[in-house]
């Protein structure tokens, strides 16, 4: 049995406009646009973007592609916030199982409301309730750290 895996990365092309600012585009979310005038603002304001575009395609019910992986061009990675990435997880995890929400609910003995927070990436939900779900779906969260560059 094959297991799947989704992780929560996603390049960022960067390019310059002709007044040299930095602009940037994510392949997988075409929605996603930002600029700055340098790097490291550009780095800052690529999450907050690619976090809004994550949160608004789970609040429109829309599928979350898996990074592409053969990208040209000035590429830089952007990680989701830990919290937007769990939260990721658990709705790419329930659109798979094919379970409805209030199914997930009744697995795991709550409200259909406390499952919707849990897929709200606004709401603040306990990590361990996260992963109470994602076992609930036959999944398990995995957590790495990384030198920062």
């Amino acid at each position: 049995m094959a297991k799947s895996q989704l992780q929560f990365a996603y390049p960022m092309l960067v390019t310059e406009d002709d007044a040299g600012r930095l602009l940037a585009r994510f392949p997988d979310f075409p929605e996603a646009l930002t600029d700055a005038p340098d790097l490291e603002t550009l780095l800052e304001e690529a999450t907050d973007c690619l976090d809004e575009a994550v949160a608004a395609r789970i609040a429109e019910g829309m599928p979350l592609p898996h990074p592409a992986q053969a990208v040209k061009g000035r590429v830089h990675w952007i990680m989701l916030p830990a919290q937007t990435a769990a939260k990721a997880a658990l709705y790419a995890a329930l659109r798979d199982s094919g379970l409805s929400k209030s199914g997930l609910a009744r697995r795991l003995g709550c409200d259909e409301k406390e499952v919707r927070r849990m897929l709200d990436p606004r709401h603040a939900t306990r990590l361990p309730r996260i992963e109470a779900a994602l076992d609930a779906l036959g999944k398990r969260l995995i957590v790495h750290t990384e030198d920062v560059a």
